[in-house]
């Protein structure tokens, strides 16, 4: 692999801000450039280091924005820069296939224009209930036809790719607020100003949640010893979403179901084990040390007083 460029999209949200310290450690001689709209990204998330670089702009327009600022070719590009809100994707189709089809058509095009490996980050919501939960929402869609797209340019023109899964990802820098916070970041803020935690109806569906930490350490992995498709990157531990709720306590309320919910999420992440790739982060720890450190927090300012 030669070195010199590394192009992240999404470089300034949650998973993409977590991913480019790891990079800035594993390829030591390397400069990382970030791509964002910006649209769930933010400033508050970029790494203050000289070999990064932040551009605003969007994916589709990929190929114009990095000929006015860069001259070398990147080796690798890191794709994570695409809409990634199930329910909100009913509501938003025209920017989710904006984002989603356009924005990554193009990618794949300036990695091939490039030679540049392509890490894409798919989405696990394509193998619920047998495959069939690929079409439950425009978001699952566009990601799942995105797949397929890759994978027949690997076949037709040589694009070079490693496409990975994400399941239920939680940790530094998650969107907490807002329409497109995350279930963790969620209670975490209900938690925190001390509001009944919300918990969509039935609650007796099933996610997969994963450490930011480990995500970035199955990129990484996938990225260096990786080939192809079907590297999914999760505990592999189901949670019911109510009993996740009761974790953090406080009261639980039930709210009406969204359309596009899945039932069920587990990841069969055998593949990407295979690798050496191995989930160190627990969620019941996780929520315990959050719990503690919030505890820690009452005490101070009720001694304060």
């Amino acid at each position: 692999m030669r070195e010199g460029v590394i192009l992240v999209t999404g470089g300034a949200g949650f998973i993409g801000a977590n991913l480019i310290p790891g990079l800035l450690s594993a390829h030591p001689e390397d400069r990382i450039v970030s791509v964002d709209s910006y649209a769930t990204g933010s400033p508050a998330n970029h790494v203050m280091d000289e070999r990064v670089t932040y551009l605003s702009g969007s994916t589709s327009d990929i190929v114009e924005l990095w000929g006015r600022h860069e001259v070398v070719s990147p080796h690798t590009v890191y794709h994570l820069g695409e809409y990634s809100r199930i329910a909100q994707s009913f509501d938003e189709p025209d920017r989710v296939w904006e984002s989603n089809l356009l924005g990554t058509k193009e990618i794949v095009r300036f990695c091939l224009e490039h030679g540049a490996r392509l890490v894409y980050a798919g989405s696990s919501s394509k193998f619920g209930n047998s495959g069939q939960d690929e079409n439950l929402s425009p978001y699952a869609w566009t990601k799942a036809k995105n797949v397929e797209y890759i994978r027949n340019m690997g076949s037709w023109y040589g694009l070079d790719f490693v496409i990975t899964y994400f399941y239920n990802v939680y940790g530094p820098r998650q969107i907490s607020t807002g329409r497109y916070a995350t279930v963790i970041g969620i209670f975490e803020e209900q938690l925190r100003a001390g509001r009944p935690l919300t918990v969509v109806e039935p609650g007796t569906q099933t996610r997969d949640f994963t450490h930011v930490d480990d995500i970035v350490d199955g990129i990484l992995v996938c990225a260096a010893k990786g080939e192809g498709d079907g590297y999914l990157l999760g505990s592999g531990v189901e949670h019911r979403l109510v009993d996740v709720a009761r974790m953090f306590g406080g009261v639980v309320e039930m709210i009406p179901r969204r359309r596009g919910e899945r039932l069920r999420s587990r990841a069969d992440s055998l593949k990407a084990r295979e690798l050496g790739w191995i989930p160190k982060r627990e969620l019941v720890s996780y929520i315990a040390e959050l719990r503690e450190g919030l505890s820690v927090e009452v005490r101070a300012v009720a001694k304060s007083r």
